[in-house]
């Protein structure tokens, strides 16, 4: 086609993905009037008419009322440049409000993956003052590229509140069963301490993902230097955290790990 002769309305509703419908009323409004007309009277755009056009239906797209675009694309002191900065400060706020709403949509996506699909009483019954939701974010920016992530969250994605109370209650159990045996003089390093250490890696196996020996002994590290895992087991009795720790790593030197 001969450009100098002006796009027809049809082609221009394709290029820019509107009705002619859309683009007779712009033209009725006088937001956008085709700078020719054919010999047969029909409309005929030039480019600069596409680059209204485009300038157009960014500011719809941005929510303002075609009354405010007119006033915007035919304000005298203002120049393409002029333009560009206002769209620019616009999209970049449009992009951090975006990113405010996925971000907010993501926290609730991990919140039903890993499975506290719960009320908050039901919450409250079963993780007591913890609250999963508020360590969602940080487990996954900590853990989210590995297989054993991926894995627990779909186990847990799976849990009911029952689910979680029988396995609270096993990790109470295991947490008494520990706390007696250390204060019976039992050393970390004895046999009966690296049973509790291997039955402490089976539940994370049998209830979350994979925990290999070296896994282990990664997490029991954790656990004397993250204040919140040594918290939590410090919480069952005082020095629990380097016993568990002293427990696994020799269980794990047994198993030749």
């Amino acid at each position: 086609m001969n450009t100098s002769a002006g796009y027809p309305v049809g082609q221009v509703a394709a290029f820019a993905g509107v009705t002619v419908r859309t683009l007779h009323h712009y033209d009725e409004i006088g937001l956008l009037s085709p700078s020719a007309r054919s010999h047969a009277g029909h409309r005929r755009y030039s480019d600069a008419d596409l680059d209204r056009l485009q300038q157009i239906l960014f500011y719809r797209e941005l929510g303002f009322p075609l009354e405010q675009v007119a006033a915007l694309l035919d304000d005298p002191d203002a120049d393409p440049r002029e333009h560009l900065r206002r769209q620019h400060e616009l999209l970049t706020a449009r992009i951090g409000k975006l990113t405010e709403m996925a971000d907010a949509v993501q926290r609730a996506m991990e919140a039903r993956t890993m499975g506290i699909n719960l009320t908050p009483e039901e919450k409250f019954e079963v993780f007591g003052d913890y609250d999963p939701d508020r360590h969602a974010e940080e487990t996954r920016e900590r853990w989210g590229n590995t297989d054993a992530y991926e894995q627990s969250q779909r186990r847990a994605a799976s849990y009911t509140k029952e689910d979680w109370l029988r396995i609270k209650a096993e990790q109470e159990d295991w947490g008494a069963r520990l706390v007696a045996l250390r204060e019976s003089g039992a050393p970390a390093d004895g046999e009966a301490a690296m049973d509790l250490a291997e039955e402490h890696r089976r539940f994370i196996v049998d209830h979350y993902y994979d925990c290999t020996y070296e896994i282990h002994t990664g997490l029991a590290e954790m656990y004397l230097a993250d204040p919140r895992f040594n918290a939590f087991y410090e919480s069952i009795a005082p020095g629990t955290a380097r016993y568990v720790h002293d427990a696994i790593v020799a269980n794990a030197r047994r198993a030749g790990a």
